[in-house]
């Protein structure tokens, strides 16, 4: 067994080492060619009258199907997008394609170790694929086409993309699989704690960054030797479905990854008989809720962020701090989980002009340059009649915004409204529990909500915060140590920046991002998430002996 065991190694190392010659040629030869060989569309010619398609992929083919969602262009109203959509009548491959994988996984510290290097190897190719200019420029261009973001802010989610592939080439892939052992209590004992996968999981993310979430969290599953089955949401699927066509270009084993498109119910059609070892779900808290039941907490969760920021009372650097509070309540048209919702404004900061450099911060953005666009999840009407909600509050005002864009062909099934902030005065958001629900309703897309404190109402800070129900993430702007002790020592978000420099937004792929506060809570981007999120714990006692010299059989106990 061993011997064969072994000859597969060898096999697998040669195979690898001929693939990596092939990709380097290959590669080589693309860039002289100038061109995308993993590619079946082109981001710049995808329109009404050249719509593209996007297909689900399953047990190691691509797939169509007779049900299409088309979607339409979210700036003008085209119908430019097909995406051929799994019914509930055609999920049992997807069923099947997890079942064949066992609840050891693809490869374990005992099984197929070679893999964890197979899958540096990837990391390697697909991170040297998204440093070539025109591979990020297609990818970058084609986030734009389906989440409207500016060019800046798509580039950075490739860019964070390629670091974290970076971060794991290499050997770096079987570190994460490190063990540890402990001495026993008598000679030939020892117990060894190892990260075992779960085996056949699920993954499924939002549209707000169609390219990062996805395709970290999916790679975290597969370096700790899951069978992911992925889902992203149809308005942004074929973002990751080019992905998945540069991963196998780079090496990725077709039978490891199923890729499904598909409405809501029909996914959770396929959660429920396929009975996944574990789901990882990013998006809504309400489905976020339904899914762990039906689940039966099964799940990992990095669910809807209501994220705050707190400017304390030491005032510095007036224009930089309106520039960033500016980028974390308005980049990609506030449609982060991470975006700033509710800004805290210690009564020192309302004697300087950042509230009015606040102000024609936002008046910069346009439509032009994707600064400002559509939002993809509210209605214009559903985000004014919130603000005239908000307003009929005692002594909330409006900032400024509050309108509709003009001048555009946005359709009107999404948003299209100006960086709004409206004031509620911290009194008011704190006098019961209707108003803090209604102040504090997640809007995902250019809202936020601003209020005052005076030096002795920090207190009631802390009460708002308490009262929140996500804690993802959170910014302490301030160099007073013993302010930031205050803060952080009373509050709970997973990914919190404390200093003059902090900020909601931005996260990149060198520190944890990801909720606390939650058994359930799920990280992206680092080690620690990766085996958190993708792997459990096993703990292997091993015995050996010698059996005491003289033992005898001893009484019952």
């Amino acid at each position: 067994m061993y011997r064969v065991l072994a000859s597969r190694a060898l096999r697998a190392k040669s195979l690898s080492d001929n693939k990596a010659s092939s990709f380097l040629a290959s590669f080589t030869s693309s860039r002289l060619n100038h061109s995308i060989p993993f590619a079946t569309v082109d981001a710049e010619e995808i329109s009404g009258a050249n719509p593209a398609e996007v297909q689900s992929f399953v047990q190691g083919k691509w797939i169509g199907s007779s049900n299409y969602n088309t979607l339409l262009d979210p700036l003008n109203g085209e119908p430019f997008i097909k995406v051929a959509e799994v019914e509930e009548s055609g999920v049992q491959p997807f069923i099947e394609s997890l079942a064949q994988c066992p609840k050891h996984g693809l490869h374990n510290p005992f099984k197929s170790p070679e893999r964890y290097l197979l899958y540096g190897d990837i990391s390697t190719k697909a991170a040297h694929m998204l440093a070539l200019p025109k591979v990020s420029d297609f990818f970058t261009r084609l986030i734009q086409r389906v989440a409207p973001k500016s060019y800046q802010q798509a580039a950075g989610e490739v860019f964070v993309t390629r670091k974290f592939l970076e971060n794991f080439c290499g050997d770096q892939v079987r570190f994460l699989a490190r063990s540890f052992a402990v001495p026993g209590n008598h000679l030939g004992q020892q117990s060894h704690g190892y990260r075992w996968p779960y085996g056949p999981v699920t993954i499924v993310t939002p549209f707000n960054f169609p390219l990062e979430i996805p395709l970290l969290q999916l790679m975290g599953a597969l370096y700790m030797g899951n069978k992911p089955l992925l889902k992203v949401d149809s308005k942004v699927s074929i973002v990751m479905e080019q992905m998945m066509r540069l991963l196998h270009y780079c090496g990725l084993p077709v039978e490891d990854v199923d890729f499904i498109n598909s409405d809501g119910k029909t996914m959770n059609k396929i959660l429920l008989e396929a009975n996944p070892r574990m789901t990882l779900f990013t998006g809504s808290s309400r489905v976020a809720e339904k899914l762990a039941l039906d689940l039966k907490g099964r799940i990992r969760l990095e669910d809807a962020g209501f994220d705050w920021k707190v400017l304390g009372p030491d005032v510095q650097e007036v224009d930089y701090v309106a520039w960033v509070c500016d980028q974390d309540a308005y980049a990609c048209s506030g449609q982060k989980c991470s975006a700033q919702s509710m800004l805290f404004v210690h009564e020192n900061w309302s004697k300087t002009p950042l509230l009015s450099k606040l102000k024609d911060l936002a008046g910069r953005r346009k439509l032009e340059d994707l600064t400002i666009g559509p939002v993809l999840t509210f209605t214009t009407e559903a985000m004014v009649e919130h603000m005239e909600n908000l307003l009929q509050i005692p002594g909330s005002k409006l900032l400024f915004g509050g309108k509709p864009l003009k001048n555009h062909s946005i359709p009107s099934i999404y948003g299209a409204l100006e960086p709004t902030a409206v004031y509620v005065p911290i009194e008011e958001i704190l006098k019961d529990s209707k108003t803090y629900e209604l102040v504090t309703k997640e809007i995902f897309g250019p809202f936020q909500i601003v209020t005052e404190y005076k030096k002795d109402q920090l207190p009631l800070v802390l009460d708002a915060l308490e009262r929140m129900h996500a804690h993802l993430t959170a910014a302490v702007v301030s160099n007073d140590p013993i302010f930031i002790q205050a803060m952080i020592g009373n509050s709970v978000n997973g990914t919190t920046y404390a200093g003059l420099r902090g900020r909601t937004t931005g996260a990149p792929q060198n520190h944890w991002f990801g909720p606390a506060g939650d058994p359930r809570g799920a990280g992206i981007g680092t080690p620690e998430a990766i085996k958190l999120v993708w792997s459990c714990h096993r703990e292997v006692i091993y015995d050996y002996g010698p059996i005491p010299q003289g033992w005898e059989l001893p009484p019952s106990t």
